[in-house]
């Protein structure tokens, strides 16, 4: 299964993997050998069910995940909303404790609650920001305040990204403050001392020209989650990004996020960075020791 086509496999290519035969025929030896925390997860009471998020990262290997209840497009996204989303989270952590890290939904159009929403839920235990959503672009001034309190206190920053952008044309179903590729290189620039996570290549951007115009931004990290795992995604990536940058992620896509990283040609070292170590570098800065 983590082998098919959907995982970013061609038809004539086998996984570029050392194993011997015994491996071979049981190939989750292979992917539980590895330590994992899922960058990029979702909950809430309707689509993104806690029990099946579980479910899968028991079955994969998975730790830890990085859950987000995240403000839906085309809406205004008030401070009772992302209130109301970010208890869930916090009672997702209580009821699975180890097993979730909470990050914060906002909306800076709401910069004074967004700013106390930051402090309540870090005092509950959450960590950074993200799965931050469209209602205002991360490069807009409305997120300047907040980015720098990220600074202060080391918060990854967590953004969506578009799903069908082109050269050509932004699918029309995203609404026209999506943060582009090059949204983030420009409020990277401006920050190069915050911590940013472009979310999801295999979400249906033209993932080349991203990583193309990420590619000299350091203090952005790219996250691998989505479920369009084009072949040899994550070998572009690692070209452009690098082995230091890439974080593994699965946005409730949980085989083809493990098994798109297995497709890719990378070391063991390689792999151990984006499934595990890369991100926990990051929430040790923020507090969070996850060794």
């Amino acid at each position: 299964m983590l082998g098919s086509r959907l995982m970013g496999f061609t038809s004539k290519e086998e996984p570029h993997i050392s194993y011997d035969e015994s491996v071979k025929e049981n190939w989750m030896k292979e992917v539980l050998k590895y330590r994992k925390i899922d960058a990029h997860a979702h909950v809430d009471e309707s689509n993104y069910k806690v029990e099946v998020n579980l479910d899968y990262a028991d079955r994969l290997g998975i730790e830890k995940l990085m859950i987000s209840d995240f403000l839906r497009p085309h809406t205004e996204g008030p401070p009772d909303d992302f209130r109301t989303r970010n208890n869930f989270v916090i009672k997702c952590m209580k009821e699975h404790p180890g097993r979730f890290i909470g990050t914060v939904a906002l909306n800076p159009k709401y910069q004074k609650e967004s700013l106390e929403e930051i402090d309540r839920c870090r005092d509950a235990g959450m960590i950074g920001l993200g799965e931050l959503y469209n209602q205002v672009k991360i490069n807009d001034p409305l997120y300047y305040p907040i980015i720098e309190k990220c600074i202060d206190i080391n918060w990854n920053i967590m953004m969506h990204s578009p799903i069908g952008h082109s050269r050509v044309a932004l699918n029309p179903g995203e609404p026209k403050n999506i943060s582009l590729p090059e949204d983030f290189a420009d409020i990277a620039k401006r920050y190069p001392e915050a911590m940013f996570q472009f979310a999801h290549i295999a979400g249906g951007i033209d993932w080349e020209y991203a990583c193309k115009v990420l590619k000299d931004y350091p203090n952005v990290f790219v996250g691998t989650a989505g479920s369009n795992n084009e072949a040899n995604m994550i070998d572009f990536a690692m070209k452009y990004i690098g082995e230091d940058r890439l974080v593994f992620g699965c946005d409730y896509g949980f085989y083809q996020g493990v098994g798109h990283v297995f497709s890719a040609k990378l070391t063991d070292a390689q792999r151990k960075k984006i499934f595990f170590e890369n991100i926990s570098k990051r929430l040790k800065k923020g507090g969070l020791d996850v060794n």
